[in-house]
């Protein structure tokens, strides 16, 4: 996805990605009751914010991660029809790597 949208300094725009339909116990829950996720995929990134010394520190994410970030964090917004977030990077917990969580799985002794 191309967005005409670009962040400024250490913000970035993330889309949400839904875990599919959740269903507990047998019972199918409604839309209005879901939690929405926590995960998501970058969009777009800023260039990062200015130091003191006026050069910028590179932001440590960039468009095509995906993320994890708070339950309330970001301020939800529309673009052309498609609900974005967009945040400040320190509001994003961490990136996450498939591959490496698939290797982890094994218990040591």
């Amino acid at each position: 996805m191309k967005t005409n949208i670009q962040p400024l300094h250490d913000r970035v725009i993330v889309k949400r990605i839904d875990e599919g339909e959740q269903v507990r116990g047998g019972i199918i829950i409604p839309d209005t009751a879901k939690e929405k996720p926590q995960e998501g995929e970058v969009i777009a990134a800023g260039l990062g914010k200015y130091r003191e010394d006026g050069s910028r520190q590179a932001l440590d994410v960039a468009a095509g991660d995906r993320v994890l970030f708070g339950k309330y964090g970001g301020s939800e917004i529309k673009v052309d029809g498609e609900d974005l977030l967009i945040m400040r990077e320190e509001e994003i917990l961490g990136v996450i790597s498939r591959a490496g969580a698939a290797a982890g799985g094994k218990k040591s002794k």
